[in-house]
């Protein structure tokens, strides 16, 4: 590769691998850095960053926020910046049935994506809930509003206009286990978002993390994320998956 650069560099700095908001601890957080740089013939660079925070505010109250930035450059020009931010508030997370608040926000360079925003509540339902294993679903609605920053759409009866507006429905799934004795630790974290509205409208995201303990505080970690989103701008692909490898440093 005449002289052609690699460094692949993959660090995760966390004090948690997952938040679990029926913890008892008060304030909970992590932050991961993942990147990628290569030079030579073909330049890359990759950056991710991921912060996760929860804390009781009141009593019988938890609010859980996570942050991300995904920034990618092929040949010295912008492919991806992505900005997602998932801000919760939950009411006696303690019990097998709770409610919860919730408001997002994000921006997609690639999806063409200027803001998007969505609040709305929901309810939870513990089915499984222990120390090293716990599994939990979530119903919710939501009111979101996407602008654009084109017009053209994959599906033409929402051509000339860059903002939809639209009430959504989602089912959530999460959870984390411990298996073979703690040697692994699986974790996942999906979600469907149909519109109530539109019936073409509609997109999920599955996160699915396999984690393996190097020492008390140290787990190497397998993450594969898959993203699926019916409405795209004209001639973009609806599907995106991304394979990962990194670590997780914890501090209990």
């Amino acid at each position: 590769m005449n002289k052609a650069l690699f460094i692949l560099f993959l660090f995760s700095a966390s004090l948690s691998a997952q938040i679990n908001e029926s913890d008892t601890l008060k304030v909970k957080a992590n932050l991961s850095l993942t990147g990628f740089w290569q030079g030579g013939n073909v330049e890359t660079v990759i950056f991710r960053a991921r912060s996760d925070f929860s804390f009781i505010p009141f009593r019988n109250y938890v609010f859980k926020t996570s942050n991300s930035y995904v920034y990618q450059e092929f040949g010295k020009e912008k492919a991806d910046e992505d900005i997602l931010s998932l801000n919760f508030l939950y009411l006696n997370p303690d019990r097998k049935i709770y409610p919860l608040v919730l408001g997002f926000f994000s921006t997609n360079f690639r999806r063409r994506i200027d803001l998007r925003y969505l609040v709305g509540a929901g309810i939870t339902f513990k089915v499984l809930d222990k120390k090293k294993h716990w599994l939990k679903f979530s119903l919710s609605s939501e009111y979101e509003r996407t602008q654009f920053s084109e017009a053209n759409f994959n599906r033409v009866n929402y051509n000339g206009d860059p903002t939809i507006n639209t009430l959504r429905g989602t089912i959530w799934i999460y959870g984390k286990y411990e298996l073979i004795k703690g040697k692994l630790v699986l974790s996942h974290e999906s979600y469907y978002q149909p519109s109530l509205q539109q019936s073409d409208n509609y997109r999920w995201r599955s996160d699915i993390g396999l984690e393996m303990p190097l020492w008390k505080f140290l787990n190497f970690k397998i993450n594969y994320l898959n993203t699926y989103e019916s409405l795209v701008i004209e001639n973009q692909k609806q599907e995106d998956r991304i394979l990962s490898f990194g670590f997780t440093l914890k501090s209990y």
